[in-house]
């Protein structure tokens, strides 16, 4: 009884890292579907919300949660003018290409630029918001559950779910969804493309924000923490296909359980190899992922 209470544990431990994932991975597949780039800099984005996160909380005191409100606006200001300013002269220029590798090199370098201006700015030390949930434990039936995550695993979930309905329902996810299916269209339509596609790396961003706040309370900050969340949102987009808001959930939980339960029967190398694994089987058998379609949004 107690191996089965502690399996569970486990499992619901890996679900809300899982979804944790997901939700990183949302902000990724949305620019990726609407703007047709790759956007190198998702992580060092990442460790930004993290950053400024951290010590707002460090300086005013503030529960990490209710950061949310005001973190998220302003990443979301930090995506839109990052486009406007950085990414759309880029796009402007190749215009006439579909996915310009221009920005990819931009958005690399923007990466680069971020990680070592927070290592200038606030340094390499490693850091956590240690709160009241930090080591604090929630049981339901017997299972023990770190409260921390239980609060990420509903923070995703909501957030992921709101997002689907809006890009599904609101007239703004119609028009993102629209230029990501055909710009051209879309602008003969009278939608502003060059303002749809600020927002919607904005939106991306304000996602990641989201993430970040939830992670806070249970890992470390520092410069460097967004390669490793950036190479797994790469792997959820694949499982859970381009496009899809379901599909990056599902996808994020798949990799959050592979991580969770391996731990508990091998090595952490051996955990990373089997997850690798299976982006390469995706890869190989349905390119499109889980939930992805052939045609675009």
């Amino acid at each position: 009884m107690m191996y089965k209470m502690e399996s569970l544990s486990v499992i619901v431990n890996g679900i809300s890292m899982g979804a944790i994932y997901g939700l990183i991975a949302l902000g990724l597949t949305l620019i990726f579907g609407i703007m047709k780039i790759i956007n190198f800099a998702h992580g060092a984005l990442l460790m930004l919300s993290m950053m400024l996160s951290y010590w707002a909380w460090k300086f005013t005191g503030i529960n990490p949660y209710l950061l949310i409100v005001i973190i998220a606006p302003l990443m979301f200001v930090v995506g839109y003018v990052t486009e406007r300013f950085f990414i759309k002269p880029v796009l402007d220029a190749q215009k006439d290409v579909r996915e310009p590798i221009a920005v990819l090199l931009l958005t690399a370098a923007l990466a680069i630029v971020l990680e070592n201006l927070s290592l200038m700015v606030f340094g390499g030390d490693y850091v956590m918001a240690k709160t009241t949930v930090t080591d604090a434990t929630l049981v339901f039936g017997g299972v023990t559950l770190s409260a921390a995550r239980f609060y990420a695993l509903l923070i995703a979930v909501v957030v992921s779910g709101g997002f689907y309905l809006f890009l599904q329902y609101s007239e703004l996810g119609r028009k993102l969804r629209s230029c990501g299916q055909d710009r051209n269209t879309a602008s003969l339509m009278g939608i502003n493309v060059p303002n749809t596609y600020a927002i919607a790396f904005g939106i991306g961003t304000a996602l990641l924000a989201v993430a970040a706040i939830t992670l806070l309370p249970f890992y470390y900050v520092h410069p460097t923490v967004g390669g490793v969340f950036m190479t797994k949102a790469f792997i959820v987009v694949v499982l859970g296909g381009l496009g899809s808001v379901p599909g990056a959930l599902l996808g994020g939980i798949i990799i959050g359980l592979i991580e969770s339960i391996g731990a508990q029967y091998m090595t952490a190398t051996l955990t990373t190899v089997i997850v690798y694994a299976i982006f390469l089987l995706i890869l190989f058998i349905k390119p499109s992922g889980l939930f992805g379609s052939r045609l675009e949004w």
